[in-house]
């Protein structure tokens, strides 16, 4: 299946190659014009006239080869595997643990980790200064 995918790639990519280098080659609509008032584009490979033929249609075989390449690989791109489901359902994710008072405490600037049963009230509160230590003082001037 890989070695038909890759031929049907490699054809896909030759053929838009060769198609955009025949349409390159090719002259424009108003090349003709130019060569009707004597300008030297009339000289080509194939001829005056001899090339537009030749060119045309070997551009229109290069890109039904492209199409039938490109249908080719839309078909091979349906196949689909024997299981089916998502990628990230077999990914084994690591659980964390609840955090513990003393990692709560180490979070909070300006405490320090106590344990459960000391007098100091909550596990991980901020103390809160008294009126006595300058709370509600004015300062001087």
């Amino acid at each position: 299946m890989n070695v038909v995918l890759n031929i049907v790639l490699l054809v896909q990519i030759l053929s838009a190659l060769a198609m955009i280098g025949l349409i390159l080659l090719q002259h424009g609509k108003g090349a003709d014009m130019g060569a009707a008032f004597g300008s030297g584009s009339s000289g080509s490979l194939f001829g005056a006239t001899g090339g537009a033929n030749f060119l045309s249609r070997s551009t229109a075989v290069l890109a039904a080869i492209f199409f039938a390449a490109t249908l080719g690989l839309a078909f091979f791109g349906q196949a689909r595997p024997a299981r089916s489901g998502s990628v990230l359902e077999g990914v084994n994710v690591p659980v964390k643990s609840a955090p513990t008072s003393t990692d709560i405490s180490n979070q909070i600037p300006g405490t320090t980790p106590t344990t459960e049963g000391a007098s100091s009230g909550a596990v991980g509160s901020v103390p809160v200064p008294s009126s006595s230590e300058g709370v509600n003082k004015i300062p001087a001037k």
